[in-house]
């Protein structure tokens, strides 16, 4: 089979030796007439020597997203099936087993791929023209892999229309429930993967649910942006004396107190349904405290443009969290903004704890659950960050 051919321009050619996964349209030379969006092409440097193969589209932004730089790569259902075997392999050998993250796109070698394992059920979401093109052969193979119950599509992001894809969502394998339960740690979870945002479940905050343990018994624990329950779940069952969970979603909310009474923890935990910045600074103001605060904000900076005011925001509600920490206390804080570096992350928190004018101690640094291995490449792979303070 002949290839299509893309030449970068001098000098680009050493990020993606340096271990670089995408290659963007300002750093292409020429492409050749055999290029078609959504083939497999051959990436050479400016004196035309073998670089990677990868996924072509003219339509984005980012041109070429790397598959190997293996030259005698054959780039077939069996290249697809071993990098999908390797990946779950890696998250059983860590532990993993009822559910995790078993594909993180680019840092598995599968550019445009997620999956989610949930219990006996698989979701999935592509987001590159590549992979939508060996999407039933990815399917195939998570079906023979896992002998799962049933597989569901969750391509309903907008992102995929920058690769001209449409939004699409479905059950592509079995049957799949409206309702999934999942075990983390201790506690019983319901999962919606037909409608749960993401692909059903925010499971890179796993680990970090698990963490919070020291930090809970005897004491009172506010949750931030809860959804449904994660940290909130968890800080009951870890001793918290009270748990207030507080959400803008009502079906979110609702789905939390089903899961607080699968475990037994529904005397203990009160939801409230608000808007988080509103609800920080009326508690600030009427002078309360919790044991133990935990804010999980969605991302503010979508763009490099939004950064200045997600940063912004971000002090803002950090600054109010640590106004509701008791003395002694614990703020367990994060960003999932890939923008906002852990560099940047830590600054705004620095800006907070001196205009709070509190002693903030660092206990803890947190990042996206090992199911979600950060590729030291890609900036963007490494995109939740978060802390652990003590408050005096």
């Amino acid at each position: 089979m002949e290839y299509g051919q893309v030449c970068l321009r001098r000098g680009e050619e050493q990020d993606v030796r340096a271990g670089g996964l995408w290659i963007f349209d300002n750093e292409i030379d020429w492409v050749d007439e055999l290029c078609r969006d959504g083939d497999v092409v051959e990436v050479l440097d400016a004196r035309g020597n073998f670089l990677a193969w990868g996924f072509f589209n003219a339509a984005s932004r980012i041109t070429v997203r790397l598959l190997t730089r293996d030259p005698n790569a054959v780039i077939d259902e069996a290249f697809f099936r071993t990098r999908l075997e390797r990946a779950w392999a890696y998250r059983k050998s860590l532990g993993f087993s009822n559910a995790c993250r078993v594909v993180f796109g680019d840092s598995d070698g599968l550019p445009g791929l997620t999956v989610d394992k949930f219990g006996d059920y698989l979701s999935f979401q592509i987001v590159s023209l590549g992979m939508e093109r060996w999407k039933q052969t990815v399917v195939d193979c998570l079906a023979e892999l896992f002998q799962p119950k049933g597989i569901y599509e969750r391509d309903d992001v907008p992102v995929r229309e920058k690769e001209g894809l449409p939004q699409i969502t479905g059950c592509v394998y079995g049957d799949v429930p409206e309702r999934v339960e999942i075990l983390e740690h201790d506690a019983r979870m319901l999962v919606d993967i037909p409608h749960g945002q993401k692909t059903g479940h925010f499971l890179d905050q796993q680990e970090n649910r698990g963490r919070i343990r020291p930090y809970c018994p005897g004491r009172t624990v506010l949750d931030l942006c809860s959804h449904t329950g994660g940290f909130a779940i968890h800080a009951a069952l870890y001793g918290a004396s009270a748990v207030e969970a507080v959400d803008v979603s009502a079906e979110a909310l609702e789905m939390l107190r089903q899961n607080a009474a699968r475990n037994g923890v529904a005397d203990r935990i009160t939801t409230t349904g608000a808007n988080v910045f509103d609800l920080v600074k009326d508690y600030a103001h009427r002078g309360r405290r919790f044991g133990t605060v935990i804010c999980d904000p969605p991302a503010f900076a979508k763009n490099k443009r939004a950064l200045d005011a997600a940063y912004r925001g971000y002090k803002e509600l950090n600054l109010r969290c640590m106004h509701l920490v008791e003395p002694g206390g614990f703020l367990v804080t994060c960003s999932c903004s890939q923008f906002m570096t852990p560099e940047l992350f830590t600054e705004m928190l620095r800006d907070a704890a001196a205009d709070s004018g509190r002693t903030v101690r660092l206990i803890e640094t947190l990042m996206q659950s090992r199911d979600h291995p950060a590729s030291l490449h890609t900036d963007q792979s490494w995109y939740l960050k978060g802390c652990i303070l003590n408050v005096e």
